[in-house]
């Protein structure tokens, strides 16, 4: 035998719920003169044979024909007034849902005008807060027959929508301003990313209340992290690799290691060959002088890797995986490597 419920009313704060179906399963054997509950922070979108019929506000609500009119096509006004009819309640919360958070997986790549490479990696975090605008629209947009929809359901959705905003603005903001400018505009950034996004959000029903980027900085990751990411062009990552060794060369004259090491990104990525040639070229002003100067002049034409490993004072080794990687060009005769100085001047100079 049916189960007719003359009060429905979900009193659940819904701190994690979005949408909760009344009941979870099947439908609901109401009739004409039952009362539906909505609490101040509620609606509720009244279904009847998949069709939504109307939305209610706050307040205690008498399913009558004069509330809810389509109910009259749908169930006819038979003899009794209270006609038993089978419906769906949806109690879709309409708080706002603050401080959800945000992040970059993998850094934004991103213009770095007028700085070394003139590229930056990026990486942020913040938050983000967000209410139902149009409770019917949400619930036959995404909700559909499922009993419960919470957070989990949405997050990574509205999560994507967000950094595919945030990468437009940062992509917009840096024709113009390098990663330096867009630290310190990160309200502008925020209130960017919320008017481009507004409208996707709209399109589900939603509302976009807030948008903050709690920081932005550059990306810690490593050239080599970052060239199996495929973040990284042959040319951009092989300009790194030989900053890399020309920095090791330079602090570390006993050699040892390796043209490949870590080096950082982000603003690096942006900085590091730039500031390590200008770097290298003061050092070497400094230190050499005329006589560094007469060093290279003395360079002979052609090369041993140890004679080239002396004069870069790293270690063989170092040269020879330079060579294997294609960053040096050396002509091999036999089982022997032989470096032109020609080739060694490319080399240093990326």
């Amino acid at each position: 035998m049916a189960r007719i419920f003359d009060v429905v009313e979900y009193p659940s704060e819904m701190t994690d719920e979005i949408v909760h179906r009344f009941p979870e399963t099947g439908v609901a054997d109401l009739r004409l003169g039952s009362q539906v509950i909505v609490r101040e922070s509620q609606n509720v979108v009244f279904f009847r044979d998949g069709k939504a019929l109307d939305v209610l506000g706050p307040g205690r609500h008498t399913i009558t024909t004069a509330n809810i009119p389509l109910l009259v096509n749908l169930i006819g006004i038979p003899f009794g007034g209270r006609t038993p009819f089978t419906a769906e309640v949806y109690f879709v919360s309409m708080r706002e849902f603050p401080d959800r958070k945000w992040g970059t997986p993998q850094p934004i790549i991103v213009r770095n005008v007028g700085v070394g490479l003139g590229i930056a990696l990026l990486q942020g975090f913040g938050t983000y807060s967000f209410q139902v605008s149009d409770p019917q629209q949400f619930v036959t947009q995404l909700v559909g027959a499922q009993g419960a929809y919470r957070m989990s359901d949405i997050e990574t959705r509205l999560r994507t929508m967000l950094l595919s905003k945030l990468q437009d603005v940062l992509g917009e903001t840096t024709t113009q301003s390098n990663i330096l400018d867009l630290i310190g505009l990160t309200e502008e950034l925020g209130a960017a990313v919320r008017a481009k996004a507004q409208d996707d959000f709209l399109a589900l029903g939603l509302l976009l209340k807030s948008f903050y980027i709690g920081n932005l900085k550059p990306s810690d990751k490593s050239a080599e992290e970052l060239r199996q990411m495929g973040m990284l062009d042959m040319q951009t990552y092989t300009q790194l690799q030989a900053a890399d060794a020309m920095r090791d060369a330079a602090q570390n004259p006993a050699g040892g290691a390796g043209l490949t090491a870590g080096i950082g990104a982000g603003m690096g990525i942006g900085n590091v060959l730039g500031g390590t040639l200008a770097g290298m070229q003061q050092a070497g002003q400094d230190q050499a002088g005329a006589a560094g100067a007469a060093a290279a002049a003395k360079l002979p034409d052609v090369m041993t890797p140890s004679e080239a490993a002396g004069f870069l004072k790293v270690s063989e080794e170092d040269v020879i995986a330079a060579i294997n990687a294609g960053e040096l060009k050396a002509r091999k005769i036999g089982s022997a490597y032989r470096i032109s100085k020609e080739a060694l001047q490319d080399f240093l100079k990326g």
